[in-house]
């Protein structure tokens, strides 16, 4: 008998049928024993009448994986409205410790609950409501896949142990490589924009990593990265304007298609346009300070408190709580970014529900300019973690451009969370490495 899934049973409503699960509750009402099976699908009630098949329950914990055989009756109120009656129970794996938490039961994710919840990950992801975070989260990776392979981009797979560290900087992971001195990527920029010169349109979903001595609600020690670059650019607005499609593109086909999901979690409705309104940096600390009556603009870059009131007041006049901060100041920029007009480059935050998720800028593609912005940053062009990248330079790159984008980031904002690592299977931050 071959096995049906939990979303299947009610398509066999009359048949006998072989069910296989993880026990997920058990219990008694009336004289009658209901277990709850759990698979990938979702979950599955029975019914067990037989003294004989309740005593092969006795002991039990949940997490204990059985395959049960019985008629799938209609009852609405079952999940799926359906559920197994007259059941044959056969124990695969028997679970008897006591689980130290309750999976059939909400968990919290308030800030004084979060290291419980972390600690207890491998069993609390078995819950459905967690679980359904990070399945949202895979459909947004196969989304943002889905857009980038019919823009004609190829995905690749960069290094993530390198010779020197791309964003410049002290804020990055060494370790010892065969006695000489290694990194942890902090982002594949340098590959992708050598990659440039090979398919012209590349991205990459990876991990990277950031030693930033940060305990804050947005900032984590190892990220997943979407990773984009673009050749052929006309000018920055092009990679702006990939980039505003993108998100529009996947996330009104998530609410379109994963709605009922969403609201389950509680996440906010979608408000967005085509189009995002873009305000200069500039513009916004004047707004800023016109409304609050606080002055930040001597700031290089937004306050945090700056990027979740520009994102309420788009939301409210411009019908779009994503918005693009234009005008960042050439202080902000990296060393292979490309210098704009009256100190400013051509780069661009995009800002969603109040938080960073991406930064866009144009790189600077010619050769000669390229190292002087590195040996002004202190890079030295020729060591080893550099020469080969800038050898793609002299070798010929397109005008090009591309975004770091912030997948767990995302995540947590289009779902509604308080804290990017609850958008994590396994954080990892100044104070955890496990599990």
């Amino acid at each position: 008998m071959e096995r049906v899934l939990a979303r299947d049973l009610k398509t066999h409503s009359g048949s006998k049928v072989m069910v296989e699960g993880w026990l997920h509750k058990k219990r008694l009402l009336g004289g009658l024993t209901f277990i709850n099976i759990r698979d990938r699908s979702g979950l599955i009630q029975a019914v067990i009448k037989d003294k004989n098949e309740v005593e092969k329950l006795r002991g039990l914990q949940v997490g204990t994986v059985l395959r049960l055989t019985g008629s799938a009756v209609d009852e609405e109120r079952a999940p799926g409205q359906v559920e197994l009656h007259d059941v044959n129970i056969e124990v695969i794996v028997a679970v008897t410790e006591e689980p130290p938490i309750e999976i059939d039961k909400p968990l919290s994710h308030k800030s004084d609950n979060l290291e419980t919840l972390f600690d207890y990950r491998a069993l609390g992801l078995r819950n459905l409501q967690e679980a359904k975070i990070f399945k949202l989260r895979s459909e947004l990776l196969r989304y943002i896949r889905d857009f980038l392979y019919e823009q004609d981009f190829v995905e690749i797979n960069t290094p993530k142990l390198v010779a020197g560290a791309a964003e410049g900087g002290a804020e990055v992971f060494k370790l010892d490589y065969f006695g000489k001195e290694a990194t942890l990527a902090q982002s594949p920029q340098l590959y992708k924009q050598i990659m440039v010169g090979v398919f012209e349109r590349v991205f990459e979903i990876a991990p990277a990593f950031r030693a930033e001595l940060s305990a804050t609600t947005r900032h984590v020690s190892e990220v997943t990265m979407l990773d984009v670059e673009m050749g052929f650019i006309s000018d920055h607005s092009e990679v702006m304007d990939l980039l505003q499609n993108l998100v529009f593109n996947v996330l009104t086909r998530l609410y379109k298609e994963r709605g009922e999901e969403l609201k389950s979690l509680g996440a906010p409705d979608l408000t967005l346009k085509a189009d995002f309104p873009r305000y200069s940096m500039k513009q916004i600390h004047e707004m800023y300070h016109k409304e609050t009556g606080k002055d930040v603009s001597k700031e290089i870059d937004l306050t945090p408190d700056e990027e979740k009131w520009i994102c309420e007041y788009s939301r409210k006049n411009d019908g779009c709580e994503a918005v693009f901060a234009t005008g960042l100041p050439e202080s902000k920029m990296k060393f292979y970014h490309m210098k704009g007009e009256e100190g400013t480059a051509r780069s661009a935050d995009l800002l969603f529900r109040g938080v960073e998720i991406a930064t866009v800028p144009q790189r600077e593609h010619r050769y000669g300019e390229l190292v002087s912005q590195m040996k002004k940053a202190g890079v030295d062009p020729s060591s080893p973690g550099f020469s080969a990248y800038v050898s793609a330079f002299r070798h010929g790159l397109p005008p090009h451009g591309g975004f770091g984008f912030g997948i767990d980031r995302l995540t947590e904002k289009v779902i509604g969370l308080d804290n990017v690592k609850e958008a994590i299977l396994f954080p990892r931050d100044i104070n955890r490495l496990s599990p």
